[in-house]
């Protein structure tokens, strides 16, 4: 049987296997056996980053397979899966999964788009404990970047959604976030793939696209070309800023924080205190950092930022309040010290609380 025609070297397939490479080179795993999957729907950009990781994961060391996630959102969704795990298959991947998921429309899910995310991420996390795999590959671009960024900004979602996406989140790598959505499909025409045009990317119900067809297009042409790489740029000086704000407030919140040692019979009275004076003298920005970290540290709970500004309110701004009921903790101020616990343990009174030991 005749070998496949490998694709002539091009200047886009040669950026966009170098882009690989060098993510799977600086924050992949080890040699050997291990394998990777690649986040794989069919379209361009899912598909050049598939026929890139193909290419470069041998080379690396690595084994390379593909992860299909239907999510059942309009017809025919499942032939459209077995149409991409036929082409994954066919780029030389292996093993293939194709997982489908149910997307959650009520209205605690938070729209269609950020429900579909979750039931997305979800079946990933499935992917990689079925397979073994170390991390998932995904194709998300320069462009995606921008769009991110953007939306962030026009739902005043704070420095965490203005640092867009990161190359390297956990086992999630995303290699192509330098890389124009052009550019992908560039990879395709000169790799002689053919893409799956998703419905969904064109419809204007969604933010995304709607930002994508008429929002960039509206700055790019009001305000100069460039507008995506200076928001991506932007995202990117964000994330070097926050980086050194979590850094500087995780010391100050081990410093900062002391274990409650006070028994309850037998039982210890689990929690941590935070002295309001010392917490107070850090910037609006550390403090809320440090209450998080703490809080998460101690029992497992990320507060988002509507919950840590009420719990300093109990420092900037007491007038004798009572206890506050956040997600998964309980705070109040008593006697200069703003003291979390669990739901359910009341921190004790008076004399029977100790000073604690600060917690390195």
């Amino acid at each position: 049987m005749e070998s496949p025609r490998r694709p002539r070297l091009t200047p886009v397939i040669a950026d966009l296997r170098r882009q690989v490479r060098a993510l799977l080179t600086e924050a992949g795993p080890a040699p050997g056996d291990a394998l990777v999957l690649v986040g794989f729907s069919g379209g361009a950009d899912s598909l050049a980053l598939a026929a890139a990781t193909a290419f470069e994961a041998p080379r690396a060391g690595l084994r390379a397979g593909a992860v299909i996630v239907d999510h059942a959102l309009q017809a025919g969704s499942a032939g459209v899966a077995a149409a991409a795990a036929q082409q994954a298959r066919e780029l030389g991947l292996d093993p293939v999964l194709v997982l489908r998921v149910t997307v959650e429309h009520g209205a605690d899910a938070g729209g269609p788009e950020a429900s579909a995310r979750t039931a997305r991420y979800a079946a990933f996390d499935e992917a990689r404990r079925e397979t073994g795999a170390s991390h998932i590959l995904l194709g998300h671009t320069l462009d995606d970047q921008a769009e991110t960024v953007l939306l962030g900004l026009a739902r005043g979602s704070g420095p965490t959604s203005l640092q867009g996406m990161k190359p390297v989140g956990g086992p999630i790598l995303r290699p192509l976030l330098g890389i124009r959505r052009a550019q992908t499909r560039q990879f395709c025409v000169d790799s002689d793939l053919h893409p799956w045009q998703d419905p969904h990317n064109d419809d204007p119900r969604f933010a995304r696209v709607r930002v994508r067809q008429t929002v960039l297009p509206v700055l790019e042409r009001e305000l100069g070309p460039g507008v995506a790489e200076a928001l991506v740029r932007t995202a990117g000086q964000l994330r070097e800023d926050s980086s050194a704000l979590d850094d500087l407030a995780r010391v100050l919140s081990e410093q900062l924080s002391e274990q409650l040692t006070a028994q309850l019979g037998e039982r210890a009275d689990p929690g941590i205190r935070l002295e309001a004076s010392r917490l107070e003298a850090n910037p609006p920005a550390v403090r809320q950092r440090i209450i998080r970290f703490a809080v998460e540290r101690e029992f497992g709970v990320s507060l988002e930022r509507v919950h840590t500004l009420a719990a300093l309110r109990l420092v900037t701004d007491w007038h004798g309040q009572k206890s506050l009921d956040l997600p998964g903790v309980r705070v109040e101020r008593q006697d200069g010290w703003l003291i979390f616990t669990a739901p359910g343990h009341a921190p004790s009174k008076g004399p029977s609380r100790s000073h604690g030991t600060p917690r390195h």
